[in-house]
């Protein structure tokens, strides 16, 4: 696993495809970090598509979304798995946040939470307007996830 980011360093850049399920069209695109200086984000990487715990952490910020736009924020989901697969599990729990494709797990490497045999360890980032990052977790065993109220908590110190 390649070094851990540290609270208030400046977040990695990266250019991730991915899509976003919005009145019923699953849209495609490209998602650049240093297009979203400007305000707050938080970035989701989650192991699996349609697993238990990745469905409910992301419906979860998906149905909370109202929360975090209120503070400004945009919330992306990064797992190894293709955007074909990304657009079932939007279309099948209709998850309203960009999910990112990330097959080689290059992002997670570079955000330190890359791991053996499962591909990459549940954690969030919440990158601060200007890049810098805010607030993280990793967890070090993905059956929990951090909740949306301790996530717009933090935002909201921002």
């Amino acid at each position: 696993m390649a070094g851990s980011i540290e609270i208030g360093s400046t977040a990695p850049e990266f250019v991730l495809s991915g899509g976003v399920l919005r009145d019923g069209d699953f849209t495609r695109g490209t998602y650049r970090l240093d297009t979203e200086r400007a305000r707050p984000l938080v970035l989701a990487f989650y192991p699996q598509d349609n697993s238990s715990v990745c469905t409910k952490q992301l419906c979860s910020y998906s149905s909370g979304l109202e929360q975090f736009t209120e503070l400004g924020a945009e919330v992306w989901g990064i797992s190894p798995q293709d955007i074909d697969s990304h657009e079932e599990f939007a279309r099948r729990n209709n998850l309203r946040i960009p999910l990112l494709s990330d097959p080689d797990r290059t992002v997670a490497k570079l955000f330190g939470v890359a791991a053996p045999g499962v591909g990459l360890r549940r954690s969030v980032f919440l990158i601060a307007p200007g890049g810098r990052v805010a607030w993280k977790h990793a967890a070090l065993v993905g059956l929990t996830w951090q909740p949306l109220e301790k996530l717009t908590t933090e935002l909201a110190l921002l």
